[in-house]
């Protein structure tokens, strides 16, 4: 069946204003989102302090379930956090180094809050080494592998599969950041066998902030203790008793503090509509709208990291004709909504909502404005 990105597009009130491409950094917000946090206020304003045991308390692993099936991973294995970098730190504190085993390794192209957090860490090690030699940098040494599934610069979507299998030979963990792929790019982490997956509902998934999310293999999950840790992970937290720490089973036993209920609530919407729609149809029509765009750049050519390859690339493509950064500022202006990145240049990310000759129309405005030609739309004013 074909995908029409038109059935989709009532769904989403900012496409009736604006262009817009900018899905891997905030996905657009779906019209039910409005109904999910309306209940959420009615909610709290007529059940109170009772919502917590009609279903509140539970929402982080409710909606981790609803995210499950995206990622190729079965029910209890998912919680929501509310961002990735908790999630990497509630990983993190379920190991401690052991002799020589205590390197972090990733790529430098990484996303720059993980290698805060793992670089500021006693004990361990932060190495980065460029993409192209991440497998061959793991070695028996290595304690955890934070690795990015998709460059979030670039585009660039790695062979997980490669990262895990060096990783398990030797002894170490993997945590695959999945924030850039999911949700666009289809794949199973039961099939890659990672140890551990974190991402976001922020973007491809259309969730907004507030909605970062861990996978935990289940054979880990009650072999694990967190030390980076709450109420919400203990046995009886009612029961408000005082150190030590008596851990949960299951899910629950990786969250933390109380949870982030609005942030869950507008999640649900995005992640319906994506269930519902299937990653597989979501990839088909990205790849035939990255490739139109590519095509595009080539032909004037600009320089891009984006991979040619389909087989290597998320949804994302980036293009830096010169004076890129003034160029993005006035694309903003005409609502061409998308970002620039220093050293990728514009950032251009349609979704199963954008259409062709949305993608036809940033190009041509891009070319107008790197060749000083006037813009072939007006700018707004605010």
């Amino acid at each position: 069946m074909t995908h029409d990105p038109g059935r989709w597009r009532p769904e989403f009130p900012i496409l009736g204003s604006t262009t817009y491409l900018i899905s891997n950094s905030l996905g657009a917000m779906p019209r039910g989102t409005a109904a999910n946090l309306a209940r959420y206020a009615d909610t709290w304003a007529t059940r109170g302090v009772r919502a917590w045991e009609e279903g509140w308390w539970e929402m982080p692993v409710t909606v981790g379930d609803m995210l499950a099936p995206i990622i190729g991973a079965p029910p209890g294995t998912v919680t929501m956090h509310q961002n990735v970098t908790i999630a990497e730190a509630v990983v993190c504190s379920c190991f401690e180094p052991v002799g020589k085993r205590n390197k972090i390794v990733c790529e430098q192209e990484n996303f720059p809050s993980v290698m805060y957090y793992y670089a500021a860490q006693h004990g361990l090690r932060l190495v980065t080494v460029p993409v192209e030699r991440l497998v061959d940098a793991i070695d028996e040494e290595t304690l955890l592998v934070p690795t990015s599934h998709v460059l979030f610069q670039s585009s660039y979507l790695q062979d997980a599969t490669a990262i895990v299998e060096k990783a398990h030979r030797v002894g170490a963990r993997v945590v695959l950041d999945c924030f850039q792929s999911a949700g666009v790019v289809p794949f199973s982490v039961t099939e890659l066998k990672v140890d551990f997956a974190v991402g976001g509902c922020l973007k491809w998934l259309c969730g907004g902030p507030g909605n970062g999310w861990l996978y935990v293999r289940p054979d880990l999950i009650n072999e694990l203790t967190p030390r980076f840790t709450g109420w919400q992970a203990h046995a009886e937290p009612f029961a408000f008793a005082p150190p030590p720490m008596r851990m949960t089973t299951g899910p629950m036993r990786f969250l933390n503090g109380t949870p982030q209920i609005p942030a869950l609530y507008a999640a649900m919407e995005g992640l319906r509509i994506v269930d519902e729609l299937g990653v597989e149809s979501i990839r088909a029509h990205s790849v035939k709208l990255t490739t139109q765009l590519l095509k595009a750049v080539h032909e004037l050519g600009y320089p891009t990291l984006t991979p040619a390859d389909p087989a290597r690339r998320s949804g994302t493509v980036c293009v830096n004709p010169p004076d890129s950064e003034r160029i993005s500022r006035e694309l903003l202006a005409r609502d061409f909504i998308i970002d620039w990145r220093p050293g990728a240049g514009i950032r251009i990310s349609p979704h199963f909502y954008s259409t062709e000759d949305e993608c036809d129309e940033v190009i041509a405005e891009i070319a107008a404005l790197a060749e000083g030609r006037p813009g072939l739309r007006v700018t707004k004013s605010r």
